[in-house]
């Protein structure tokens, strides 16, 4: 398992680690995963890259990449609880990600945001050059919350 330690915070990608009510909870009162159920969430993770970041034992934070290890990850559901804002460790969580084993040499890494541009700018993240060729399918209330 890949970790990362900086005095008693740590960011690791074990399973074990993962905090699922406290990731649940977060998800479903966030703007981006609005209403989500427990049961999808927990399908979410199992299916991904997910990093845990921790606060001795108590989870703070959290991210989570969708990839292929080849040439494409998709950056999702990123986030440091709101008392621990502020100390750089979402910086530092976007560090352990992007430096993770596994998704190196990726031809591209996507993501969505709405307020976290320059947290991500800082990480190589731009506007999409060719919004253009993009396209997507949306189902903004599958989750019956309108997320």
């Amino acid at each position: 398992m890949n970790s990362w330690v900086s005095g008693t915070f740590t960011v690791t990608c074990d399973p074990a680690k993962m905090d699922r009510a406290l990731i649940a909870e977060f998800l479903a009162s966030s703007y981006w995963a609005k209403g989500i159920p427990p049961a999808t969430v927990e399908r979410s993770l199992a299916h991904s890259l997910c990093f845990a970041l921790l606060d001795g034992d108590r989870q703070v934070g959290f991210a989570r990449v969708v990839s292929d290890y080849a040439t494409i990850a998709f950056l999702n559901d990123v986030f440091v609880l709101p008392a621990y804002r502020g100390r750089g460790l979402s910086k530092w969580l976007m560090e352990c990600v992007t430096s993770h084993s596994e998704l190196q040499g990726l031809r591209r890494w996507i993501l969505a945001t709405r307020d976290a541009h320059g947290l991500y700018e800082k990480f190589g993240f731009t506007p999409l050059k060719k919004p253009e060729v993009f396209m997507e399918r949306h189902n903004p209330n599958v989750y019956g919350a309108g997320a």
